[in-house]
């Protein structure tokens, strides 16, 4: 349980470090939504609220698109926890903006659902648009998994709807 403790506060130095950086180019965003949307007995399922952190400047053009890291945590209202960190792409098609992310993380179950292991991987699909100068709403479909690596591997699905803005 200090573990935890210990997480969350690095996490939230590192975060803050990034926020009140002196660069002024980054995009935090904010999200809801349910976690374990599919579950077939219902008793996993609960919101959940996170926050994310992207850097434009670190955006890098290859032959597959624009990828970028990000970084994030989320928490659900039955004390599961993940914190994360991966790389997304950016792809865009007129307004809509569509960005695929890979990110590993660690997962604490709390009083949720026993996805395993500590160690999990997160897989998401976002769609966004522009609907304010430097802000985006958006939609997030995503599955966290420990890819068979833990005692078990139930993973779960989540929905996220999404608030982005540039500072």
């Amino acid at each position: 349980m200090k573990f935890k403790y210990f997480i969350t506060f690095i996490f939230f130095i590192t975060f803050n470090s990034i926020l009140f950086a002196e660069q002024s180019n980054k995009e935090i965003s904010f999200y809801t939504g349910i976690f374990d949307t599919i579950d077939k007995e219902g008793d996993d399922k609960s919101q959940l609220f996170g926050v994310e952190h992207r850097n434009p400047n670190l955006y890098r053009s290859t032959l597959l698109g624009k990828f970028a890291p990000v970084t994030g945590a989320f928490i659900t209202k039955k004390g599961s926890a993940y914190l994360y960190t991966g790389v997304e792409g950016q792809y865009k098609l007129g307004p809509l903006k569509i960005s695929p992310s890979f990110a590993p993380g660690y997962y604490e179950k709390g009083n949720g659902k026993d996805l395993g292991d500590e160690l999990e991987f997160k897989s998401e699909i976002k769609f966004g648009i522009d609907f304010l100068e430097g802000s985006k709403l958006g939609y997030s479909y995503s599955h966290i998994s420990n890819n068979d690596w833990g005692e078990k591997n139930p993973g779960t699905d989540n929905q996220q709807i999404t608030f982005s803005k540039n500072f």
